[in-house]
């Protein structure tokens, strides 16, 4: 399970100087983290040569969608003293992760009851060899001040804002995967940083040029929706009888056509079904802490919706639960308790609250 993770506040309208205060806040956490991404890159079948090929292209193709997110890469870069590419290569790591060969992970489930003023939950699952390389954020003088957990050097990730825009993620994966477009991190960045409603929101993911496929799920006190993107399009799925869920496979029939099978199923599917079944059985609770124990599970179920890692797993292959996080749209709230669902206490989480 992950320790307590790192707080830190960061204070500017400028782009630059944000990432500036970033890089030297974690430098040397974030340096470690880097060294076992490009470690994952190489065990995953992608040469050092062409991570920086395509960490170089993922500044220039957000410097053209975001200027100033190319900036607060840059500052990252020098507070932390490291190349940017590297900065680059971290926030592009889904991007450069879609090609690599022989990895199934172990990923994220979300659950939202979108009925009156939206609350919703999920799983982060990712590598656990990068526990501790990750952090709780509160970012102010962007448009909108917003709260959340990101990994090290990444500008965004979950999170939610002082309108009460708030964003859960859920990787896909499609034949079409490229590491050409903006990277989704960066698009979650913008979101949670200037998004002031859901219609807002649902732009900005609309017209994102990204080149790799993701499920972002955005609430608000307006509502909330599921945004599907892959490399031909988006599609935004509204809730079911109030309710969304979402796991590792594409649920719009048009966006599936090319999925990439094999990849996350038949889990995703499997944590899906459990998830839908879970919802069906009584209206969905009203407060986001009550909707932590429907991610629960147990070694051995068939949906494995608490990610351990498998005995004997080497590096690159050591899934775990990082985290465990809940939204509350009209209380502008975050709650994050490292390790697993069944881990989460009033003693491990820790809740924030975006304000201006």
């Amino acid at each position: 399970m992950s320790t307590t993770p790192p707080f830190i506040q960061i204070n500017s309208a400028d782009a630059f100087h944000r990432g500036l205060s970033r890089g030297v806040a974690i430098a040397e956490t974030l340096k470690r983290g880097v060294a076992i991404y490009l470690d994952l890159f190489e065990t995953s079948g992608i040469s050092l040569g062409d991570v920086q090929k395509y960490a170089d292209n993922a500044v220039l193709v957000t410097e053209r969608w975001s200027a100033d997110l190319a900036a607060e890469m840059r500052g990252v870069a020098e507070g932390s003293d490291l190349p940017l590419w590297k900065i680059a290569a971290v926030n592009a790591r889904t991007e450069i992760l879609s090609q690599a060969i022989g990895t199934k992970p172990g990923e994220c489930s979300t659950i939202v009851n979108a009925r009156e003023s939206p609350v919703g939950a999920q799983t982060w699952d990712w590598h656990d060899d990068l526990a501790d390389c990750w952090h709780l954020h509160e970012v102010t003088g962007t448009p909108r001040t917003f709260v959340g957990l990101t990994e090290h050097g990444i500008l965004g990730k979950i999170g939610i804002n002082d309108a009460g825009v708030g964003i859960m993620l859920n990787i896909l994966g499609h034949q079409a995967d490229r590491p050409d477009g903006v990277p989704v991190h960066l698009v979650a960045a913008r979101v949670l940083a200037e998004a002031s409603t859901l219609a807002e929101a649902v732009e900005i993911l609309r017209t994102a040029p990204v080149s790799t496929s993701s499920a972002i799920t955005v609430v608000s006190p307006e509502g909330a929706v599921t945004v599907e993107l892959n490399p031909d399009g988006a599609a935004v799925l509204e809730p079911t009888d109030g309710v969304l869920i979402h796991t590792n496979h594409f649920v719009d029939p048009e966006l599936s056509k090319g999925e990439k099978l094999g990849l996350y199923d038949p889990d995703t599917q499997a944590r899906y079904d459990v998830l839908t079944e879970r919802a069906a059985a009584a209206p969905l609770p009203t407060a986001a802490s009550a909707l932590i124990p429907y991610l629960f599970s147990e070694p051995g179920d068939a949906a494995q919706l608490c990610c351990v890692p498998a005995i004997g797993a080497v590096f690159g292959d050591r899934w775990a639960t990082l985290a465990t996080i809940t939204l509350d749209a009209a209380a502008r709230a975050i709650t994050v308790s490292p390790g697993s669902p069944k881990d989460a206490t009033a003693e491990t989480t820790i809740r924030l609250v975006a304000t201006r």
